[in-house]
């Protein structure tokens, strides 16, 4: 989600009752006995109600005489959902399936939230120039501007003609907005349910699990739901084998809609006192500037990845720093623009270590995570994996 997830007036209350006792003493190093282990949220993704439906995105039917599916990965430009976007762009890339855009509503650099900028490969109007019978699929990431009347009627269009639209987290708040889950059923991040089902009652809200997948509309839970539900659609354009060969590279054991967003909500106890280090972070420090060096050929999901959990401390603003303000490809050739010059005079003395490339993408939010605890407290990165419906995290 790009924004703080929205709290239930009872964590406020009780947020508070917990800040002196419970939350200040949970600094880098120190035990926190009250989150759970490994085992506790491995039991967190069990099948509950739907989420034991078995739900596979249905093959790829080839159109227009095209080799490959044309993807396009749609974003508002003043402000897009990090991970939604790079990881689904990067799990497409690296299986080599599609014919894949980076597209913004309007020209010029596109602003990623919490962190980072891209030059876009197209905007819409280029787009539909290009592709005038539109995408094959569209992967649709939660965005700052859910109304915004451009990227609502894009969004439309594409699903008169035939795309196959698939949301992550908060994504499927904008494709309901366009109208196109009028009548289906769908998902998406547990903290706007309720706004969800006020706001769009002809849509069937699922909970509970990791994707839905209806006909032509895909929708997926939270934020770390973006990568199996990518891997989904892999194997949905290519096959089986190829999926698990793409999911075996980045370190997935599966990616199956086995989910239960019911786990990371707030309530009395460790998750309460996890999300109340949103205030104390808040209330007791200032966040500061942090430099993340920037390199030509950094891996999509490992930059995301650590880029938007750091920012997600609310300690820490992400500043990304190169030797030249020039675009930097990434891996697979997202257009990386970086915000200051690593030896500027302005640039930040603090610096955020740069991803380790190395290890396999899916685990660099586990490391990120452990960084974060051993700065910020164990209590601060446990939240952040609740906020990205994420069970792998071992405090």
């Amino acid at each position: 989600m790009s924004r703080l997830i929205p709290l239930r007036l009872y964590v406020c209350g009780a947020a508070c009752a917990l800040l002196f006792g419970a939350l200040l003493p949970a600094q880098a190093g120190s035990a926190d006995s009250t989150l759970p282990t490994a085992a506790a949220l491995a039991d967190a993704i069990a099948p509950a109600g739907p989420a034991s439906m078995a739900e596979k995105i249905a093959p790829y039917q080839p159109r227009f005489g095209r080799a490959k599916p044309v993807i396009a990965v749609i974003g508002e430009n003043s402000g897009t959902e990090l991970i939604d976007f790079f990881i689904p762009y990067g799990v497409l890339a690296r299986a080599g399936v599609a014919e894949l855009l980076a597209v913004s509503t309007r020209s010029g650099p596109m602003r990623m939230s919490p962190a980072l900028r891209i030059a876009p490969d197209a905007d819409i109007a280029q787009f539909d120039q290009r592709y005038p019978d539109g995408a094959d699929y569209l992967i649709v990431p939660a965005v700052v501007k859910a109304d915004d009347p451009a990227l609502l009627a894009w969004i439309a269009a594409q699903g008169a003609k035939g795309a196959t639209v698939v949301s992550i987290c908060d994504g499927a708040m904008v494709v309901a907005a366009s109208g196109l889950l009028k009548g289906h059923r769908a998902t998406a991040h547990w903290a706007t349910e309720a706004q969800r089902h006020a706001q769009f009652p002809d849509t069937r809200w699922i909970a509970n699990v990791r994707y839905v997948a209806d006909g032509t509309r895909i929708s997926s839970a939270g934020i770390s739901a973006a990568l199996p539900t990518t891997l989904a659609l892999v194997e949905a354009i290519a096959g089986q084998p190829r999926a698990a060969a793409v999911a075996a590279e980045l370190g997935v054991a599966e990616w199956s809609t086995r989910h239960n967003s019911d786990a990371f909500q707030p309530r009395l106890g460790r998750n309460l006192i996890a999300y109340a280090t949103t205030y104390t972070d808040r209330w007791f420090h200032s966040p500061a500037d942090f430099g993340l060096p920037l390199a030509a050929g950094m891996d999509e999901i490992t930059l995301a990845y650590s880029a938007d959990a750091y920012a997600r401390t609310r300690r820490v603003r992400v500043r990304t720093l190169a030797a030249a303000l020039a675009p930097l490809p990434t891996l697979h050739g997202l257009a990386l623009l970086p915000d200051q010059l690593q030896d500027g005079a302005d640039a930040p003395a603090q610096r955020l270590a740069a991803p380790d490339l190395a290890m396999p993408a899916a685990t660099a939010l586990d490391h990120t995570l452990r960084a974060i605890a051993a700065s910020y407290g164990k209590s601060t990165a446990y939240r952040i994996a609740l906020e990205f419906e994420y069970a792998g995290y071992q405090p």
